[in-house]
């Protein structure tokens, strides 16, 4: 066992990039708006995605490619389909998790703007993933991971000793034909636990591990469920501590993550805001750096497929790029990030289809390695027409 604790690497940085805006933005507003019922839709979301997040890591290992060689063995158009995808979207997530994170430095002490605050973030990752590279990222997310983890289970078990009795009135019910209702659920399973070309950034990490062959899915495994476990603690921390209470939650990014830390601390008690603290930080700032690492070389391997110029094809380059295009959206369009983080959950929701039905097109296209089980090609086929009817549904209650 000492062994496989110590064989952890991808498996943990797709947990610290699926733990972030999902987790403690998403299911804690979740628990706080309609209480336990949406525990359902974080179980049926992990299983019904369990298929195309292991996908990533079991590609890696038989071919010794990422998901983004495979997806060009295709065809150049299903690389095409993924630049356009990752490039509507990249900026967007990048700065979000990054303004949650520097708001709640904020709350911490940090009297700095939140649009500085969060470009010196951006730079501190800049920094450390130039000088560790892959090695250093390993190393600080599974001390992140122990920190997060700890600090979460910690107030989630100490959350049942709050006293949850509310008036009745006060409480909401979900209710999918309300346009409210479902479009919040369609950004909620968007990103829980986390959008689909996560399984690409694990196949690329898997590679960067520069490890022997493992053979199981122990490190797949415990990064998965344990989002699973964090988000449903997450929910329940909301719902025991918000649900009920009418009050009004903050809309930007920074102003609930502040509004949250405060809000667990009341209902915990002051000796557990540097718990809460320390719990919201590392859930945020493990995201901020995961993707800041994962989206340039998903970048630099498209780069790779479609012949881009040299420069175009180093994770260096898309760092710079993307900390750039992050920049201007956090100095220019900070007042509606609230919707900007919504539109980029409700894509990668719409587009979990697509990506999904590639995955499948790629498993079909090596039978002999046997990247799926029996019993996960079917969970798979539910999970592809459960994506599609969902998406069709959001679409036509809009129109």
């Amino acid at each position: 066992m000492l062994t496989k604790l110590k064989s952890l690497g991808p498996g943990l940085l797709y947990a610290g990039a699926a733990i972030g805006v999902s987790h403690l933005v998403q299911s804690t507003k979740a628990g706080a708006t309609y209480g336990y019922v949406l525990i359902v839709a974080i179980v049926l979301a992990h299983i019904f995605k369990y298929p195309f997040f292991a996908i990533g890591p079991r590609y890696a290992k038989a071919t010794g490619t990422s998901l983004v060689t495979g997806y060009a063995q295709m065809g150049k158009w299903a690389v095409i389909l993924l630049l356009v995808l990752t490039i509507s979207t990249m900026f967007t997530v990048q700065a979000a998790v990054t303004l949650v994170t520097a708001g709640i430095l904020q709350h911490i002490g940090a009297a700095i703007t939140a649009p500085v605050l969060s470009l010196l973030l951006l730079l501190v990752c800049f920094v450390l993933l130039n000088i560790g590279n892959y090695s250093l990222l390993d190393h600080l997310m599974k001390m992140i991971m122990i920190v997060l983890s700890l600090s979460t289970l910690t107030a989630f078990i100490l959350s049942f000793n709050v006293d949850i009795e509310t008036l009745p009135s006060a409480k909401a019910h979900f209710d999918i034909t309300t346009k409210q209702d479902l479009g919040f659920l369609m950004a909620f399973v968007g990103w829980m636990p986390a959008p689909l070309d996560i399984a690409i950034w694990h196949s690329i990490w898997t590679l960067a591990n520069g490890k022997p062959k493992e053979k199981g899915n122990f490190d797949f495994n415990v990064g998965f469920f344990g989002t699973a476990i964090l988000g449903i603690c997450f929910l329940v921390l909301g719902a025991h501590t918000l649900y009920g209470t009418g009050e009004t939650l903050a809309a930007s990014a920074g102003g609930f993550a502040a509004q949250l830390i405060t809000t667990f601390t009341s209902s915990l008690g002051s000796w557990s805001y540097w718990l809460i603290s320390i719990a919201a930080f590392t859930t945020m700032f493990s995201t901020t750096l995961t993707c800041f690492d994962a989206m340039p070389r998903v970048m630099g391997k498209i780069g790779e497929e479609l012949n881009f110029s040299k420069i175009f094809t180093k994770t260096s380059t898309w760092q710079i790029v993307l900390l750039a295009g992050s920049a201007v959206i956090l100095f220019y369009f900070i007042s509606s990030m609230k919707q900007m983080v919504t539109f980029a959950t409700i894509i990668s929701f719409l587009t979990a289809p697509v990506l999904a039905w590639l995955s499948y097109k790629l498993v079909t296209k090596h039978p002999q390695i046997k990247l799926w089980s029996t019993t996960e090609t079917r969970v798979a086929k539910m999970g592809i027409v459960a994506l599609v009817a969902l998406s069709i549904l959001y679409v036509v209650s809009f129109l």
